[in-house]
């Protein structure tokens, strides 16, 4: 008996969530979506293995579209020729090698018990008895993930992952492979999906590359006429501060019906460890900034804390002292909040329109608000009384 997952120890609720899904009879489908570094490849690929050896199931079947990262074009095995199975061996071995003696995949190979499949040729095939694992599905079309799933027979498992988000593909629309199956599979009987986050990323160096990520987004993006101006303005007092983006505000103000005096015309994002340059010791940079631009400007430093952006552009000055979490699921970052749950969204919806309007122009992902499960603690529920306005409290009072 192969006992490969039983030497895994998952170092996150959601790498838990995961192990028990993949080992559950009661799943026939699992999907587990989130950022790079999560675990999902290591863990969908140890369970596939394990259950070949264990003699639960005859094959394993892999499916991972296999991308020029220059030109975005998917590479198919004919075009490949025998470079594609070079580039699927090195796929496992990188992600395996602790964890299998390579000799082992190498037999499964020769003797036909791990395949790789192309996307492109599944036409006709289909896989009985088997575990057919679809990898990287935001690399896919999403006609080609959808084919994948239609050649899975009696008796099998079907495992897809991807990340929605942050590792799309040049050329793949909005609605990616990734996107489009973790929708479908969150009606389907007998399938179960497993949005993972950030607090789920265990690989060392993932959060700085996900932050290098989202960095590459923002830096990349087109500024309008009010931006470029400010960014100009920013760089005459502001020489030394690395400024990521400028984010215009203010017809997304004008959308959304924000009057309140805390959101800011436009914010200023700068790269980590970069805030004071900006600023300046006495905010004397960010004023003259503001003086000569006209407009009200806020500047924020690019971390993987969405509560700072939040706190920045929310307009309501003290709601992100209700926000217990804000952290990617699927192909949207959903912010937690305890209590004041109104006010965090709005009338209308507005103010969470507006945070998820302008989180899409800087990282093109929208937001949801979801009221937090757990309360805070009375310590904590104390404080954020505190933080908020005493008129607010007295009209409470009175009443």
């Amino acid at each position: 008996m192969a006992e490969l997952l039983d030497h895994i120890t998952p170092m996150s609720e959601g790498q838990r969530m995961l192990l028990e899904a993949l080992k559950s009879d009661e799943y026939e489908i699992v999907g587990v979506f989130g950022p790079t570094g999560t675990g999902k490849s290591l863990l969908c690929a140890l369970y596939g293995l394990d259950a070949v050896l264990s003699g639960k199931y005859r094959r394993f079947i892999i499916s991972r579209p296999i991308v020029d990262v220059v030109t975005g074009k998917e590479i198919t095995a004919i075009e490949a020729g025998p470079l594609y199975h070079e580039l699927f061996s090195a796929y496992l071995k990188d992600i395996l090698s602790d964890f299998i003696d390579w000799k082992k995949v190498e037999a499964l190979l020769k003797e036909g018990r791990l395949v790789f499949a192309d996307t492109h040729y599944l036409r006709g095939r289909t896989f009985d008895n088997s575990v057919v694992f679809v990898d990287d599905a935001q690399a896919a079309r999403p006609e080609s993930a959808i084919e994948v799933l239609m050649r899975v027979g009696r008796n099998s498992k079907f495992i897809v992952a991807g990340d929605p988000v942050l590792q799309v593909t040049p050329g793949i629309t909005e609605r990616n492979g990734a996107i489009v199956l973790r929708e479908v599979l969150l009606g389907e009987g007998r399938a179960k999906v497993i949005d993972l986050g950030l607090k789920d990323v265990v690989r060392p160096g993932a959060k700085r590359g996900i932050r290098l990520l989202m960095e590459m987004l923002m830096r990349s993006r087109q500024l309008n006429d009010l931006e470029k101006r400010v960014l100009e303005i920013a760089r005459i007092y502001a020489p030394d501060a690395d400024i990521v983006t400028i984010l215009d505000l203010t017809e997304d103000k004008e959308a959304f019906e924000i009057e309140s005096e805390h959101t800011p015309d436009v914010l200023i994002v700068v790269k980590e460890g970069y805030l004071a340059r900006l600023i300046g010791k006495g905010g004397e940079r960010i004023t003259k900034i503001q003086d000569e631009a006209g407009v009200k400007v806020r500047a924020i430093e690019l971390t993987l804390n969405f509560t700072n952006f939040i706190k920045a552009v929310h307009p309501v000055s003290w709601i992100h002292k209700h926000v217990v979490d804000a952290d990617f699921a699927g192909p949207f970052l959903v912010i937690k909040v305890a209590r004041e749950f109104g006010a965090f969204v709005g009338q209308k919806g507005f103010h969470v329109k507006f945070i998820s309007s302008a989180l899409k122009k800087l990282i093109n992902i929208n937001a949801i608000a979801q009221e937090a499960e757990e309360l805070p603690s009375e310590e904590e529920e104390v404080l954020l009384e505190e933080a908020k306005p005493i008129t607010r409290r007295r009209k409470r009072t009175r009443s």
